[in-house]
């Protein structure tokens, strides 16, 4: 396995990109794309688009794009190369070598550009996969769409990526594909559902909205009023804040002053560290749920001093802490013991980690289903390949929607019997920093707590 630093192999791959504070109480922005851009290394000899029709001509070299010096890049990058390690040493991908080549996106628009553009000139790199931020994930879509190499997005959720793209100019952007998460919408729905499910727990029907003002958000900004009415629920605060916010005291406020049971906050890219210490120095009650990256951190509860003790948030494979299928917890064991001794984070990978090993999976199976990874000549066996997914992965079985379907290309959410969507695990940290997924029941671990300081 080749990665874009100066040596490769298992040793290297140990440490994989970056490290963080062990104390960011109060810090402004714990999950900010920042760093010099990794480095690259040309393959001499690849061909682009996979040689001679996918029968020859490797290795088979797949391109990762995340923010490398954040936790949740650290966590994807090192998934990404157990995936492609498991893989070799299985005999590859159509008995192809198979490398990796990791660039930085530092979650900038431009800066992914320019990485991606170098991933395909440079590296010949014969996949795309990872991207976090949807404004990084439309950015470069125009540039991969025309060079049609093949696209697999597992950190960004907005829906207006498959229906503004894929969904408006198929044939142009049918090299385009997200494994995971399920969108934004579908998450949306979802947190419909745990409403309903902390109301019967604990009664609560009145609810505050925050969130990133950013484009993932849009569904749960211009959904969840209308939902929440029509449930029964009151609404009784609703803001958007800016991603660079650093005084949580007026927003608190607020959600104090509208007597909101809990406030359902969504946030990628703003920090909540500062939120959640003033929330524990107030003792203030009011239930944290929804979405919160940072929080996603498996050591967040003790980097904050257990300020984040209560809070929830939804995240591919629950952190780890259950059996979403029966490979999440052999794969949570196996990261463990490959980066025990490594720079934090250890313990998970963060979501976009669980996504990015399943998306390494998917695109291996279609190659070999499909019989080519030469998307130069053949892209139209790839997209077939893909679209007959159905994979066991350890975020979930993952199956993707057709060209006919509202989200084309997209990740399939699984629902239960009762039509309840249940790949949108929820969960969260209890006492004496106990990671537990608390939703949906199928996976619960323990049940949801309400807060008592």
């Amino acid at each position: 396995m080749t990665d874009n630093t100066a040596t490769n192999g298992k040793a290297q791959n140990a440490e994989n990109g970056g490290t963080t504070s062990t104390s960011f109480v109060g810090r402004r922005r714990f999950l900010q794309a920042a760093g010099a851009t990794a480095g690259m290394s040309a393959l001499a000899g690849c061909v682009p688009g996979g040689g001679d029709d996918g029968g020859s001509g490797g290795p088979i070299t797949i391109g990762h794009l995340a923010p490398l010096e954040n936790p949740l890049g650290v966590g994807s990058r090192r998934t990404a190369n157990m995936a492609v390690d498991q893989l070799s040493e299985n005999g590859g991908i159509m008995d192809e070598e198979v490398d990796i080549v990791h660039a930085d996106t530092r979650g900038d628009p431009g800066t992914a550009d320019t990485e991606v553009q170098r991933l395909v000139t440079q590296d010949n790199v014969d996949v795309i996969i990872g991207t976090f931020v949807s404004e990084v994930t439309q950015a470069i879509l125009p540039y991969v769409a025309n060079e049609n190499i093949p696209f697999i997005v597992t950190g960004s959720a907005a829906p207006s990526t498959v229906t503004e793209y894929i969904g408006q100019d198929y044939d142009q952007y049918r090299n385009f594909f997200r494994t995971g998460p399920i969108n934004s919408d579908f998450q949306a729905e979802g947190m419909v559902n745990y409403a309903n499910h902390l109301n019967e727990l604990h009664g609560w029907d009145t609810f505050a909205l925050l969130a990133d003002n950013a484009a993932w958000c849009e569904p749960f900004v211009n959904y969840l009023p209308d939902a929440f009415d029509e449930e029964g629920f009151d609404l009784v605060h609703q803001e958007r804040l800016n991603i660079s916010i650093d005084d949580f005291s007026p927003v608190i406020n607020d959600v104090v002053d509208s007597g909101a049971d809990a406030v359902f906050r969504f946030f990628a890219h703003i920090d909540a560290s500062a939120f959640l210490v003033e929330r524990a120095q107030r003792e203030l009650t009011f239930g944290v749920e929804g979405i919160h990256v940072t929080g996603m951190h498996p050591a967040y509860a003790q980097l904050t001093e257990g300020a984040a003790t209560y809070e929830t948030t939804s995240q591919s494979g629950a952190g780890g802490t259950t059996a979403i299928t029966e490979n999440t917890i052999p794969f949570v064991e196996s990261y463990r013991e490959r980066f025990a001794n490594s720079d934090p984070p250890v313990g998970h990978p963060m979501y976009m980690g669980f996504n990015t090993y399943d998306a390494v999976n998917v695109y291996a199976e279609a190659v070999e289903r499909g019989g080519t990874w030469n998307y130069g000549s053949d892209l139209d066996s790839i997209v077939d390949a893909m679209l007959a997914t159905d994979h066991t992965g350890v975020a979930g079985n993952i199956q993707l929607y057709g060209e006919d379907a509202d989200y084309p290309h997209d990740a399939v959410e699984t629902r239960n019997d009762q039509g309840v969507i249940s790949n949108f695990p929820i969960t969260q940290w209890q006492p004496e920093g106990d990671l537990e997924c608390v939703y949906p029941e199928q996976h619960a671990t323990a049940d949801h707590m309400p807060t008592v300081w």
